[in-house]
């Protein structure tokens, strides 16, 4: 599997730089909402897994690590299905958590409760 996986991601470079479109990648998950506040983080509220600060106004997301495998990583842009624009994955959740984001709020409390939990898709393609 390993070796196939290798294969693939060298199809897809080679065709990426003869301009070939790379297919954008879709995902069912369920989304929470965060703010900057200690009672949802740690002690560094503003400064996400990866080092980047936060501000509120931001459109971030925190994703759960079984998303990295799948191209989910670090300043990687990601559509949300209803929302208007692209965020940016600038933070990592806590491991317990599977095929989940969480949405940045700043400092909004009441916003991201009322964000509750929902089922969204997502979107981004693997273009590294």
């Amino acid at each position: 599997m390993v070796k196939s996986n290798f294969h693939i991601g060298i199809v897809l470079t080679l065709m990426s730089f003869m301009g070939f479109a790379i297919a954008e990648q879709s995902l069912t998950v369920t989304a929470s909402a965060y703010t900057s506040s200690i009672g949802e983080t740690d002690s560094t509220p503003n400064e996400a897994s990866w080092g980047d600060k936060l501000k509120p106004g931001m459109k971030s997301i925190a994703v759960s690590r079984d998303l990295l495998k799948l191209g989910l990583t670090h300043q990687q842009e990601v559509r949300i299905k209803g929302f208007e624009g692209t965020f940016r994955v600038l933070d990592k959740m806590n491991k317990r958590w599977k095929k989940k984001i969480d949405i940045y709020m700043g400092k909004d409390v009441k916003k991201a409760r009322e964000w509750g939990k929902q089922q969204v898709v997502i979107y981004w393609t693997n273009d590294k």
